[in-house]
């Protein structure tokens, strides 16, 4: 049978470009390797029957606020955003937690004197963020809100470092450094200050929610859309070469520029071929989820107000940990992302028992246990939690790799997004979604905008590919170089 378009992995993005298909009358086929869908949006009982834990992504600002995702009758496939009170707590040794609300005013009385100080950095910036956001999840090109983007860029360019020296008190320096920590890059780096700004401001429109029953909702409310417009789904479905994929016009691959090079590169020019193999994938991650007897413990009760807890302490400690994993170092007092969906979400656990979710940066490929280190941290801010702990279930970066090969060396968002890497991933071109064949292209996370639950990897490369299905010949891809 010859399809329109075969995409090659059923992760957000895959499953978002094919949606754009199907629902612009394209015939379409998704190949996912997994027994089951989702890439990073995929939930399980990992510890005990009954805690249900995200295998990988938990928690959804750029999910709920993505410029396409949000168009989608998701609800109607069974997608439910949960919301808590808080989207950020920041716990501090000396101070009480502070608190990311939709509330621009509440949040900045808690900031010391910085009050006005972060009034100033985040209010213009929430006359249109859906406008922001639409031109910040996009790759370069003419955007629709060039003085709010010029705007917003003349400020997020900068180094979360940079950023912070606005702000005298250890409470916003906190704040921001927890949100420049998304980055996975030490925070004297351009563009980590951007990545700062958008958490933040993304926390001002919609609290950062959970996918009520985990985050596999996601991907199963996409599938539900594939397949009401007539889009279908192959599990089970391993693309190792080009003789594993059945005839298309085009080709689009939600996976990792090493993965596009081993099985297309019969068909792709051998210098460009040279460059996805060059690509820089960044820190990996070391996960730990808990089933729990209760809540976490925290010092600050009002944590648990918060579906996301950035554990680490004032700017400088999280600065400095940071730093040393790209210096291939573990730090002994790591970044610690905490999140707790049962907190909002009963289906996730037991009457009267929660589930924990916590990972920490660490080097790429790294083999070493951090299980004590998280779990000081996070008893650091919450005493008593270790005795809260019924069971644990701990995924190393190869652990991570080995569940799905996107994530190079346990590394969770793509590559690398630093200046370098930002809007020139993989390679640079002028539609960064094409390939030098012009039937296949890389829809993941490895291109603009890079990683998060948003889709809109997969949409961009989507509009790409539809306008050359029209013209797109249905022949084996062995010969695409010569059609």
């Amino acid at each position: 049978m010859t399809h329109d378009a075969v995409v090659v992995g059923a992760g957000p993005n895959g499953l978002a470009a094919a949606v754009y298909l199907a629902q612009a009358g394209a015939s379409v086929l998704v190949l996912e390797a997994a027994d089951d869908i989702g890439g990073g949006t995929r939930s399980g009982e990992l510890t005990l029957p009954g805690f249900v834990h995200d295998r990988c992504s938990a928690v959804h600002p750029m999910a709920i606020l993505s410029p396409y995702l949000r168009r989608l009758a998701l609800a109607d496939h069974g997608l439910r955003w949960i919301q808590p009170p808080a989207s950020v707590a920041h716990p501090l040794d000396d101070r009480p937690a502070v608190l990311l609300t939709r509330s621009l005013a509440d949040t900045a009385a808690g900031l010391d004197g910085d009050s006005r100080a972060y009034r100033r950095l985040i209010e213009p910036f929430l006359s249109d963020p859906h406008g922001l956001y639409g031109d910040a999840l996009a790759p370069l090109g003419l955007p629709r809100h060039p003085l709010l983007l010029l705007r917003f860029g003349l400020v997020g360019l900068r180094s979360a470092a940079g950023l912070a020296r606005r702000f005298a008190g250890a409470s916003a320096r906190a704040l921001l450094a927890g949100c420049a920590g998304h980055a996975i890059l030490p925070f004297d780096r351009l563009v980590t200050g951007a990545v700062a700004l958008l958490f933040l401001i993304a926390g001002h429109v919609e609290a950062w929610p959970v996918a009520a029953g985990g985050s596999q909702a996601i991907a199963r409310a996409l599938a539900g859309l594939l397949a009401a417009s007539g889009g279908r789904i192959e599990t089970g479905a391993h693309v190792r070469s080009l003789a594993d994929l059945p005839v298309a016009r085009v080709y689009l691959f939600d996976t990792s520029p090493a993965q596009l090079a081993a099985i297309a590169e019969p068909v792709l020019p051998a210098r460009y071929v040279r460059r996805l193999r060059r690509y820089r994938y960044g820190p990996g991650v070391f996960k730990l989820d808990w089933a729990l007897d209760g809540p976490i413990p925290w010092r600050d009760p009002r944590c648990l107000d918060a579906s996301t807890v950035h554990v680490g302490g004032r700017f400088e400690e999280l600065a400095a940990a940071e730093a040393a994993v790209w210096r291939g170092e573990h730090p002994e007092r790591p970044f610690v992302m905490v999140c707790q969906q049962s907190q909002f979400d009963a289906t996730r656990a037991p009457p009267g028992k929660h589930t924990g979710y916590a990972y920490c940066h660490v080097p790429p490929g790294s083999t070493r246990d951090v299980t004590t280190e998280i779990e000081r941290q996070i008893e650091r801010f919450a005493p008593g939690f270790r005795d809260r702990i019924l069971a644990r279930h701990v995924i190393t970066p190869r652990d991570l790799e080995r569940d799905n090969p996107n994530y190079t060396g346990g590394a969770i968002t793509g590559g690398v997004a630093d200046v370098f890497q930002l809007f020139t991933r993989p390679v640079a071109r002028l539609d960064p979604y094409t390939t030098p064949n012009p039937r296949l292209l890389l829809c993941s996370a490895s291109t603009p905008p890079g990683g998060g639950v948003h889709g809109m990897c997969g949409y961009h490369a989507a509009r790409t590919a539809l306008r050359r299905i029209a013209r797109g010949p249905a022949v084996p891809l062995q010969r695409a170089l010569h059609t």
